[in-house]
């Protein structure tokens, strides 16, 4: 089975719905598409160069978060791999899409590859900075990490490699891939806590980003030596990385 593209989703209940889709259009450079879905819930973030790879979606319930599509050519072949790894079927909907839940409990979907191929490009700002939001992060409480990082690991075929923080173990990113995959261990999340996620940005400048995305309506959390945590106008924390945004590929 071979995962062809990634989608990371912003997942936003109604009442932040419009607030939060405003802020990522402006903060990613991006078009909005039409909605689609039967209550109008979806909508794809279009980039200026390259192929879709980042959604949004009202929910019907619950805060929001974030959540990952991964594209393959048989969904329902793939469905049954993540289910002997350990991940439970949520729902599916005629061969096209499969949510599912990973051991953890986190959410994502398979979903029918279309053809994208083309990386989006970094964009480059006013202020000089380059930036794409180009990782999701998933955070995995401390009780059950081993299982979860085993999941994620066997199921994408990627390998693990080193970071400079015990906490962060990065997933290879194959050539022509949109997204990367990191896996944090989250040591003061307690027990029983699900799996979650976040969105992160690559970017050349994260003191001239902060500032940007503050200007948008975005909320400074915690500074980091590499790393600037954020909170959108719709609630969903993020971070603003400083690793280098690299072209596309």
């Amino acid at each position: 089975m071979a995962i062809r593209w990634m989608t990371a989703f912003w997942d936003f209940p109604a009442e932040t719905f419009e607030t939060g889709v405003e802020f990522w259009v402006e903060a990613t450079d991006a078009d909005l598409s039409e909605p689609r879905g039967p209550g109008g819930e979806f909508a794809t973030l279009i980039p200026t160069e390259g192929d879709a790879c980042l959604r949004v979606q009202r929910v019907r319930s619950g805060k929001g978060g974030n959540h990952l599509d991964l594209h393959v050519d048989d969904v329902a072949a793939a469905a049954e791999r993540a289910t002997a790894l350990g991940a439970s079927v949520v729902a599916e909907e005629q061969g096209e899409v499969t949510v599912l839940s990973s051991p953890g409990g986190f959410p994502f979907c398979l979903v029918a590859h279309h053809g994208e191929s083309r990386v989006p490009s970094p964009v480059e700002w006013p202020g000089g900075q380059r930036s794409i939001a180009d990782q999701i992060c998933i955070d995995i409480p401390w009780v059950g990490y081993e299982r979860e990082r085993d999941f994620w690991k066997a199921f994408t075929g990627r390998r693990g490699l080193p970071s400079r923080r015990p906490e962060f173990e990065r997933l290879e990113r194959p050539r022509g891939m949109p997204l990367e995959i990191l896996l944090q261990r989250r040591e003061e999340v307690g027990v029983g806590e699900p799996v979650t996620a976040h969105i992160d940005l690559a970017c050349s400048d994260v003191e001239a980003e902060t500032v940007r995305h503050n200007e948008l309506g975005a909320v400074p959390v915690e500074r980091f030596e590499h790393w600037q945590v954020m909170r959108d106008p719709a609630g969903l924390e993020y971070c603003i990385t400083s690793r280098v945004p690299e072209p596309a590929a």
